[in-house]
């Protein structure tokens, strides 16, 4: 756990007033590890003067890591109880949405990119799509894949506000104002946001690049929360109250290859 203070040149962001926000990076499949960071979670707000606590992922829940199965149904069946729970669409959900409901031939591409240890967790080898037609493997996948699920990814949302900070899943384009952003653009953007260094006028949270040291990337601009936790075992969250910008984390339990 970290604190970090503006400089006197940097402006200084803050929170909505009596709240408090945990912004969780991507969780790709990690339910061990996000179960772990909601236990540090509940015990720091509960440790805090009372106010209204409210936790955001990121965006990026499936995929990659071993039990996404397991992390959408904790989150549909089972929220945390201590707090009003949102998460955002990542490019994993997109794809995820767009096999499973509007473009089959894209499922090859989904399986490849992380998707076929999602789909292990629902029960299924994905080594048995292999060969299929892709309307066939959207049939198959429809039957062990709860509409449940989909429906909950559906509703994720592209955006969160939260006084200076903006929660997006990958970034924002730097050109365009905060109410002109592409959503499918703040779901898979790169560069030129992540060098981007003059001042947005708000603080952008987000996911989706690993940072290299496998620890949260804070700048005056922008907080960096993806850890690579399906390699690491690190699973961050920023915690922003008033004024104040913190970092909590799960140890680390695996090496990067």
């Amino acid at each position: 756990m970290f604190k970090r203070k503006a400089s006197k040149s940097e402006k200084v962001h803050a929170g909505s007033d009596n709240k408090r926000l945990y912004a969780i990076g991507d969780v790709h499949g990690c339910y061990a590890e996000m179960q772990s960071l909601l236990d540090m979670i509940k015990a720091d707000h509960t440790a805090l003067p009372e106010k209204e606590c409210i936790i955001v992922f990121l965006g990026d829940l499936i995929d990659r890591g071993p039990e996404s199965q397991k992390v959408l149904e904790s989150l549909i069946s089972s929220p945390p109880d201590f707090a009003k729970t949102y998460a955002l669409i990542g490019n994993h959900e997109e794809m995820f949405l767009r096999a499973l409901k509007d473009d089959p031939i894209l499922i090859p591409d989904w399986l490849t990119y992380g998707g076929d240890t999602c789909v292990q967790s629902y029960g299924l080898d994905p080594e048995k799509l292999r060969g299929l037609d892709p309307a066939d493997m959207q049939v198959v996948l429809k039957k062990y894949i709860p509409q449940s699920h989909i429906d909950y990814i559906e509703t994720l949302y592209d955006s969160i506000n939260f006084g200076d900070y903006l929660l997006v899943h990958a970034g924002i384009d730097p050109a365009l104002d905060r109410d002109a952003q592409d959503p499918r653009k703040v779901r898979w953007i790169r560069e030129p946001f992540l060098s981007y260094t003059k001042p947005l006028g708000y603080r952008v949270v987000h996911g989706h690049t690993i940072t290299e040291t496998f620890e949260p990337v804070i700048t005056h601009n922008r907080v960096g929360l993806d850890t690579g936790c399906y390699d690491t075992g690190i699973l961050s969250a920023a915690v922003i109250e008033g004024e104040t910008l913190r970092i909590l984390s799960t140890p680390q339990t695996a090496f990067p290859t």
